[in-house]
């Protein structure tokens, strides 16, 4: 099978404008390790890359720069589409990039692997998240969606602080912030209106625990759990990477949290990550990411098998069994692997 993959950030998307060094590094990471378990599953690979973004680890693949320009950037990523068997996107969902990009795929009627358009635009949607999660029974902070500043006054005291302002719709924290008392309540509202075109912003309750995550394939039914990851995040909520296995006294019930959160979201395909906060006590969901995940670098250490392979099988509707993981992995957000021990043991 001949394959597209289209990494947002390092594959052009950002062609014109500023290119985050640390943004580049991250996608640049999971495009290489995607491309190499691709190739090493035996498919035909073309990506693309934004020539300000130089990588030698596309080996193997068919590599197409895309021009700074929007017209032309545009047509040639349609002529790209148009000439592979398959796609596969990487890219935030600020904006709608990814739900915009999965559309475009589906509009040359070129299979997915991934979520649907429609199932990206039902996962991303932070707002709507609690309520389903409550008819799950998964616990969620307590979150309020505001369209404007006027009442994020009275909203704070009724959530009480600190609490997390975010947009509505966005990836990687960008635009999250902490809030601790009034005096950095407007500002933290502006930045997250500002970060996804003046849309909804929510405030949520702040829940001190383990940052974690539970990455997944899932085959639009169902969704089988992978690894329980723990997150390094640094200041302003700022992603570093993590470790994983991460062995928790509540990962069960986390694996769990993050399985029946799958399901409740019909059209979910490949690889899903699902953020977690774990406390002493209870699992908190935080939110969906209906793509992969920087925790797929540490994953695919972690394991024996080839998880894009997995990946693709459950687009085509085949779960794996849970699986051993074979080793510690500490990763960072850059893609440096560091193997910490053995392990052995499976994912539930």
């Amino acid at each position: 099978m001949r394959i597209l993959v289209y990494e947002f950030a390092s594959g052009g998307g950002l062609a014109m404008r500023d290119v985050p060094a640390s943004l580049a590094r991250e996608g640049a990471g999971m495009r290489a390790a995607l491309v190499a378990d691709l190739l090493a599953a035996g498919h035909a690979v073309v990506t693309t890359t934004d020539d300000r973004v130089r990588d030698n680890r596309l080996r193997g693949a068919d590599v197409v720069t895309l021009p700074a320009g929007d017209h032309a950037r545009e047509a040639i990523l349609e002529r790209l589409i148009g000439g592979v068997d398959a796609v596969w996107v990487v890219a935030p969902e600020t904006d709608r990039c990814l739900e915009r990009l999965a559309a475009r795929a589906e509009r040359q009627w070129k299979p997915l692997l991934g979520s649907s358009a429609d199932a990206i635009r039902r996962a991303s949607n932070k707002a709507r998240l609690p309520a389903l999660l409550r008819t799950l029974q998964i616990r969620h902070p307590r979150t309020r969606a505001m369209d404007g500043v006027a009442d994020a006054a009275r909203t704070a005291r009724e959530l009480g602080y600190p609490l997390v302002v975010k947009p509505a719709r966005g990836a990687g924290s960008h635009a999250v912030s902490l809030v601790h008392g009034p005096g950095d309540l407007r500002r933290a509202v502006t930045l997250a209106r500002s970060a996804n075109r003046r849309g909804r912003v929510l405030l949520q309750e702040y829940v001190l625990g383990a940052p974690a995550s539970v990455s997944l394939v899932a085959n639009g039914r169902d969704a089988a759990a992978l690894t329980l990851n723990a997150q390094a995040i640094g200041p302003s909520f700022a992603y570093q990477g993590g470790l994983t296995p991460f062995d928790h006294p509540l990962a069960s019930r986390a694996l769990a949290a993050a399985v029946n959160t799958c399901r409740a979201l019909p059209g979910l395909r490949g690889f899903v990550g699902v953020d977690l906060v774990l406390t002493a006590s209870d699992v908190y969901v935080i939110e969906v990411n209906p793509r992969l995940t920087t925790a797929y670098l540490g994953v695919r250490a972690a394991v024996d098998e080839n998880v894009a392979a997995l990946a693709l099988a459950a687009c085509e509707g085949v779960l794996p069994p849970a699986l051993r993981v074979r080793r510690s992995i500490r990763f960072t957000s850059t893609g440096r692997i560091t193997i910490r021990e053995s392990a052995e043991r499976g994912a539930a």
